[in-house]
């Protein structure tokens, strides 16, 4: 409990001090946000803005890992680092991206196939990493199952060792790909997925703690958790908080930074490792719920688009532009849009658990 309290605390402290010295190394490197012309007129305002703003939560979030432990007096567990190399990894993808549309002043910086790549192989590193470093108990940090609110009967490896790892890599390839593009996609007005990021690592803090306190290794009982390292789940999910809340304090409306591809690659990257380590990864459809409906916002346009030839759905997607064309402010919508991203939160941690009371 201490490491998750100083883990945060410290990561918070890192954002909301630093953040301003960031941003003024990051105007002198000209890291300048690129506004597309097809977007909003009330966004043109905003171009130039510094980006990048990733660097300052993640680096504060990993730092600040560390520092709890070395607090709390207890050594870091493989899957807190397996968090943490999704992450950095994905960050570092992003960090790319974003470096190059700066150079180049234009909205395109990786190609979509050179993004997609990028991420894919940070993702089979996690897979291949994240089912080795079995404990005393014979856990690794990911289970080769399919999980709800804890494994389902599906399993991998009845389809024989190599068939079965290679189905297991593609699943993690699917989730990590699809949450990191979730946020990315969701990462278009000031704070919004910085905010829905908070709400949705808020259930993995939470997640994680019960099930530490509900593990197998500690009491066999109906419904108890054979979850390897939670409590070190909710100690590097409450650095992220510590870190996001930090930097929201900068990044809300007018924002004074972005968290960039960066940023939103970054988190997604750690969304998707909680909940694939939490044995949660189902539920993710849930508490990452305002992800899913702007990345199909984008989905369902595209296909009207192509199917009624010209035609729109949406005045403009991701679903959050549509509403700021009809003439919400953005704060409104970020906030409105905050509200829906809580309230599926909730109905996540509520579903996770109602399941482990009927377990009782």
């Amino acid at each position: 409990m201490i490491a998750i309290i100083v883990a945060a605390a410290f990561s918070l402290l890192f954002s909301l001090t630093l953040t301003p010295a960031f941003i003024r190394g990051f105007k002198r490197l000209q890291w300048g946000q690129f506004i597309r012309e097809d977007g909003p007129k009330s966004h043109y305002s905003k171009r130039g803005t510094p980006t990048m703003g990733g660097l300052i939560f993640i680096s504060g979030s990993v730092i600040a890992y560390f520092v709890g432990h070395l607090v709390a007096g207890s050594p870091p567990t493989a899957s807190g680092l397996l968090v943490i190399l999704m992450t950095v990894g994905l960050g570092i993808v992003g960090f790319i991206d974003d470096f190059l549309k700066t150079h180049k002043q234009q909205s395109l910086g990786l190609g979509g196939w050179a993004k997609i790549f990028g991420q894919v192989v940070v993702a089979v590193l996690f897979a291949l990493l994240a089912i080795r470093f079995a404990n005393a108990r014979g856990l690794t940090p990911a289970s080769t199952s399919i999980s709800l609110f804890r494994d389902l009967p599906f399993e991998f490896m009845q389809f024989g060792l190599i068939a079965g790892t290679i189905l297991f890599v593609i699943w993690i390839i699917v989730i990590v790909t699809s949450t990191s593009n979730a946020v990315n996609v969701t990462d278009g007005l000031d704070g919004l997925a910085t905010g829905a990021s908070i709400l949705a690592l808020s259930a993995y803090v939470m997640i994680g703690f019960w099930q530490h306190n509900e593990a197998c290794a500690i009491r066999i009982e109906p419904g108890c958790y054979d979850v390897r390292d939670p409590l070190d789940l909710a100690v590097i999910a409450a650095a992220l908080i510590g870190g996001l809340i930090g930097f929201l304090w900068w990044n809300t409306s007018p924002a004074h930074i972005y968290m960039g591809d960066t940023g939103s690659l970054g988190l997604g990257g750690a969304i998707a490792a909680l909940a694939i380590l939490t044995q949660t990864e189902l539920l993710l459809l849930l508490i990452g719920g305002l992800f899913i409906i702007e990345t199909g916002s984008v989905i369902v346009q595209r296909l009207y688009f192509k199917v009624t030839k010209g035609q729109r759905i949406f005045l403009m997607s991701p679903i959050h532009h549509h509403f700021e064309l009809k003439g919400w402010a953005e704060v409104t919508v970020v906030v409105r849009f905050w509200i829906i991203a809580g309230v599926l939160v909730l109905a996540g941690i509520a579903l996770f658990y109602g399941e482990w009371v009927l377990q009782q």
